[in-house]
């Protein structure tokens, strides 16, 4: 939860602006973040004004949030919120949406959010030759299907019954230097922390800063796909 919260990149405000994109001032709304983490999202709406709910299952990932006076948390679930019905003015959900992307889940945000439910959900641009490297080193470490749960998600979103759906993507890039990237790398759930496969993606990847690196830094381009569903 700490490396989480310390080296996952924010979501670039563009994005979080075209979630908000008219539904009139921030101050007024009252915002559910779905699977909220360690509240990267929470605090950027937050930061807009909005009252936010952060719903996070892990106590360990809550625990590890920075306070922000405009966040509540709470324990709770996708499928089960404990949310009044149109409780909300807009459901949010994030980089967890892959995990808990069912038509079940949808139904429940639909049931709980007055005016819209909303997707932010990044992945590398491999259109950028640091961005390809990288995930290809990633894809080939990696301990499951994340990249295809992913995609997967994007379908079931605009699937959205009964719902108008608007989708866009904000380029963004990450900064970071050695230890961030390191850092960046043992926050993902789905690539090993310890043992010999570790040990080896963590020389990948040292060496892969090492061909790219500007000075003691490498950008890491990024995509944010931006989904919205209203009625």
């Amino acid at each position: 939860a700490r490396d989480y919260a310390a080296f996952r990149p924010s979501y670039p405000g563009d994005a979080v602006d075209a979630v908000l994109e008219g539904l009139g001032d921030p101050r007024q709304l009252t915002i559910a973040d779905v699977g909220a983490g360690t509240g990267i999202s929470s605090r950027l709406f937050a930061d807009r004004g909005a009252s936010v709910i952060a719903i996070e299952p892990n106590a360990r990932m809550r625990g590890a949030a920075q306070p922000h006076p405009r966040v509540s948390w709470r324990d709770g679930t996708a499928g089960d919120t404990a949310l009044p019905d149109a409780s909300v003015d807009l459901v949010v959900a994030c980089q967890a949406f892959h995990w808990f992307a069912t038509p079940a889940t949808m139904r429940e945000f639909r049931r709980v959010a007055r005016r819209r439910v909303a997707m932010l959900q990044y992945e590398r641009d491999e259109s950028d030759v640091f961005a390809k490297a990288y995930g290809e080193i990633v894809r080939a470490y990696a301990t499951d299907d994340t990249e295809a749960l992913r995609a997967r998600a994007l379908e079931i979103f605009r699937a959205f019954p009964h719902a108008r759906i608007s989708a866009g993507r904000v380029h963004s890039e990450q900064s970071l230097d050695r230890h961030a990237l390191l850092g960046r790398v043992a926050s993902a759930s789905y690539l090993p922390t310890q043992g010999s496969a570790a040990d080896a993606l963590r020389a990948e990847i040292e060496a892969l800063f090492e061909r790219h690196r500007d000075g003691d830094r490498v950008n890491l381009m990024m995509l944010t796909h931006v989904l919205c569903a209203d009625w």
